[in-house]
């Protein structure tokens, strides 16, 4: 499956590593891409994953709100 997304708050090149390596450490994502400057998010996953807990990791990461 995939699943778009909206980061408000990225910035620069590091935001876009970080919230990728978030994203990726999360069971059940097999990948995942970030532009920075749109803050648009894609991630390819298996069926179960827990997105309200993937948004709480990446909110915490820094001052990011995402909408999936």
């Amino acid at each position: 499956m995939k699943t778009t997304f909206q980061v408000k708050g990225t910035h620069c090149p590091s935001c876009k590593a970080l919230i990728e390596d978030i994203c990726k450490d999360t069971p059940g994502v097999t990948a995942c891409t970030i532009d920075f400057k749109t803050g648009k998010g894609v991630i390819e996953h298996s069926a179960k994953i827990d997105l309200d807990a993937l948004k709480k990791e990446i909110e915490s990461a820094g001052s990011y709100k995402v909408s999936f």
